[in-house]
């Protein structure tokens, strides 16, 4: 058994969107999944993107991804690496790929000088969650996220032009 790492190309646009319908099926929101070939290759793989992602490969054959990007913590004067997405194919978890992942975003943090390596999780993914605090990460329950996307966005959006 192989496990490799690399980072993800352009060439690997259709395996990414592949993991991302699997973990959207995982986490029971497939019909969400607005991500196509070509808007993965217009926004990830664009010339300035700030999105990055890898693939790991078992014996060869792609098991799962990760995607990430650089935030910024104004309190540390830091960049952070804030992991999007980790997804490995469910017959082949166990295996240790999640963890050697999370062990190669971890180094990456440390590299580039990061002062928080941070994701979320569902608070419904009770495997994740365990498997998370088990390496020593800590849920972060006193924040609480906020989102605004599709029409809500734009029409708030509208509304602030002067």
């Amino acid at each position: 058994m192989s496990l490799k790492i690399r980072y993800a190309t352009v060439n690997d646009v259709d395996t990414i969107l592949y993991f991302i319908k699997e973990l959207a099926i995982y986490e029971k929101a497939e019909h969400e999944v607005l991500a196509t070939p070509e808007t993965i290759k217009e926004t990830m793989f664009a010339k300035h993107s700030g999105v990055h992602g890898f693939i790991c490969e078992l014996d060869g054959q792609p098991i799962g991804f990760s995607v990430f990007f650089y935030n910024y913590s104004t309190w540390l004067a830091k960049p952070g690496l804030y992991l999007e997405d980790l997804y490995i194919s469910q017959e082949h978890r166990g295996k240790g790929a999640g963890i050697a992942l999370l062990k190669h975003l971890a180094q990456i943090a440390v590299e580039k000088g990061c002062g928080r390596f941070e994701w979320s999780c569902l608070d419904w993914n009770t495997p994740s969650r365990e498997f998370y605090e088990s390496l020593g990460a800590e849920p972060q329950n006193e924040w609480i996220g906020y989102r605004m996307s599709g029409d809500t966005l734009l029409q708030f959006a509208e509304k602030g032009k002067a």
